[in-house]
């Protein structure tokens, strides 16, 4: 199967040698750009992620010899796989398709990078970007420095990155203000996933207005869920009947998330109070 054909196919239906047809085509510079372009991006797939694809992709975005574009995609597809490796930790080998020092060079590599101001500034931003999905102590102030520099694509990058790193609540509220469509949904998709109270009159607001732009009511939708699951169903019920299917999917789904997990804390406040009864009886 060839990189054309992948591109068109979900990564569960490729096939086995989907992850060398990859990397032969990465480390080919004779190989057409616009192929190792996609190739650089079917290589974030976690079905053919392996040890040596990282460390492919990992060598090209440290090389100055490759196109920008190449390297800023090289590291955009390292995230997924630092998420699952933050998310689920080295323990069982069979968790994580990469092990622990391929993990530990990764984001050594890519601190490295970002320090460097003579790497382009679309690959650090990239390499920001996918090394916050495992937080690590220097992205604190690589986020804050991205913020306050006043250059709206690494605020727009830094507002990513702090729906991954905490400590950035009155950055997130602040951004929500953000007449840049971008940052404000970047800053909508922050609040939600840190359950930001002081947002919730905001994302409201968003999924009530008509003229909400879809990525920013996709983005509020997902951030109600989150904020208020209790109040989800009656936010969003309008939405599950929108003539758009992708709108009405995502309210349909955020209803059956907050439901689903409200029940599963009722019935957690419900063997508590049991446990506390028996041992009540008990004593």
């Amino acid at each position: 199967m060839d990189i054309k054909t992948m591109q068109d196919t979900p990564p569960w239906d490729w096939p086995t040698d989907a992850g060398k047809r990859v990397q032969e085509v990465l480390t080919d510079r004779r190989a057409n750009k616009s192929e190792r372009q996609a190739a650089a991006e079917l290589a974030g797939s976690l079905v053919v992620m392996n040890d040596a694809l990282a460390g492919c992709l990992t060598a090209i975005v440290g090389s100055p010899d490759e196109p920008a574009r190449l390297r800023a995609q090289a590291a955009v597809s390292l995230g997924p796989v630092l998420e699952q490796a933050d998310l689920d930790g080295f323990e069982d080998p069979d968790d994580v398709p990469i092990t622990q020092s391929t993990f530990r060079n990764i984001q050594d590599t890519l601190q490295k990078l970002h320090s460097d101001e003579s790497v382009p500034k679309e690959v650090r931003r990239r390499i920001l970007e996918a090394s916050v999905r495992a937080p690590e102590s220097w992205h604190q102030k690589a986020i804050m420095a991205a913020y306050s520099s006043g250059d709206r694509e690494w605020v727009l990058t830094a507002v990513f990155a702090m729906r991954w790193v905490r400590g950035f609540n009155e950055q997130i509220l602040e951004s929500l203000k953000n007449p840049d469509p971008e940052i404000h949904c970047e800053a909508v998709e922050a609040a939600g996933n840190w359950e930001l109270a002081a947002a919730w009159p905001h994302v409201v607001e968003i999924v009530r207005d008509a003229r909400s732009p879809k990525p920013l009511l996709l983005a509020a939708i997902g951030a109600v869920g989150s904020i208020r699951p209790e109040e989800a169903g009656r936010i969003l019920v309008d939405l599950t009947h929108s003539h758009d299917e992708e709108i009405a999917e995502a309210a349909n789904e955020t209803i059956d998330m907050a439901e689903g997990g409200s029940g599963a804390e009722d019935e957690e406040d419900e063997e508590e109070e049991e446990e506390e009864e028996d041992e009540e009886w008990i004593n």
